[in-house]
């Protein structure tokens, strides 16, 4: 049983990190991106991870109730919205309702129909809603056409064109799920697990030693885990029993996306600070302050655009990544509590979630090139 105890050193523009156990010594320094490998105390493949060090996973900051117009067109919907995803094929946005901590509605949005009226003048939101029988935790693509739900026990698949739901039993509180090119699933839960699930949902292999897995990143030939407890970023290897580098990732990391680059983008709410990770080996490129909370994220690939909701100031902010050095593009106020965007990567529509109710904001891409 090999030990996995912790020695980050981190380098990026602004200072350096070195971090024991007990205390950080912060270096001004100019390099960029070298960083950290990590050891925890304890065993990777150790069944359960009371051991390790945690804190307790950061959250989206409350946002406030007086804020400007939301910029673009709001549509309002029946829930408060926890999640949101575009399916890649058809264009359908998945909305994941965040009213209840038993079952889920899924709302089904046809983005061109939505916001439209019948020669009566009655709204045609083009919203089909779905009830599933466990909390959805997160959205996720799955084959073309299908979209993954991860859940208490269970995987739900939904067939966008027929509108149906089916279930791949699972043992464990799923927190993350994604479909890899071979259509087996990699599954993270709440206890700090990654399994990898066949396409009949048989557990194949298990991965231990994580406090949470609570979101994955696919990259060429790399798997990355996001662990809200431990607030970082551990590479795996598939087939492989132990985990792999390991870095922090902020003072309070909350969600983390790959983009068809192989980046690694990742919000450190509490920090106020966008990460951006790349694997193999795993190594901190940029880390650039955004303030107000930074949350959920969405990537447009059309104009390699970082799109970061902030929930303390009911904003989404665009950062072009393409030079190196994150700059600001783009700043739009949105609706209340803006915990949840995604992009619709055929027309660039930015689609906002609000978490208290407030209903589904949309910025068209042409608006945004206008300055609107």
């Amino acid at each position: 049983m090999r030990p996995r105890g912790w020695v980050r050193l981190a380098a990026f523009a602004g200072s350096a990190v070195v971090a024991s156990r007990n205390q950080r010594l912060r270096v001004p320094t100019v390099l960029v991106g070298v960083a950290a490998l990590a050891l925890l105390t304890g065993c990777s493949n150790s069944p359960d991870s009371d051991n390790l060090p945690t804190r307790d996973p950061a959250t989206a900051a409350v946002s406030p109730t007086d804020t400007p117009r939301p910029a673009g067109d709001v549509t309002r919907l029946s829930s408060p919205v926890r999640a949101l995803l575009t399916e890649q094929s058809t264009g359908e946005i998945a909305a994941l309702d965040a009213s209840t901590d038993t079952s889920t509605v899924l709302f089904l949005i046809d983005p061109t129909t939505l916001g439209h009226t019948d020669p009566n003048g009655v709204p045609d939101a083009g919203v089909r809603a779905l009830s599933l029988s466990a909390r959805g935790a997160s959205l996720s693509q799955g084959k073309p056409g299908e979209l993954l739900v991860a859940a208490p026990n269970r995987i739900f698949r939904i067939n966008i064109t027929a509108h149906s739901v089916s279930e791949i039993p699972f043992d464990g509180d799923a927190r993350s799920v994604q479909r890899r090119d071979d259509g087996t699933l990699l599954v993270g839960t709440a206890d700090g697990k990654v399994r990898t699930l066949a396409a009949d949902g048989k557990v194949t292999h298990t991965i231990t030693g994580l406090a949470s897995a609570d979101a994955l990143a696919l990259t060429e030939g790399h798997v990355s885990v996001l662990d809200r407890r431990q607030t970082s970023v551990t590479e795996i290897e598939l087939g492989k029993d132990d985990l792999g580098l390991a870095l922090r990732a902020g003072d309070g990391a909350t969600n983390m996306i790959a983009d068809h680059f192989g980046r690694i983008i990742v919000t450190d709410s509490t920090g106020g600070e966008l990460l951006v990770f790349s694997a193999g080996p795993l190594v901190l490129r940029q880390r650039f302050p955004v303030n107000s909370s930074p949350y959920a994220l969405a990537y447009d690939q059309r104009s390699d655009t970082v799109w970061v909701t902030c929930t303390q100031s009911n904003e989404v902010v665009g950062f072009d990544l393409s030079t190196g050095i994150p700059t600001e593009v783009g700043r739009y106020p949105t609706v209340r509590q803006p915990n949840s965007v995604t992009i619709d990567q055929r027309t660039g529509d930015m689609f906002v979630g609000s978490a208290v109710g407030d209903g589904l904001q949309r910025i068209r891409a042409d608006d945004r090139k206008r300055g609107q």
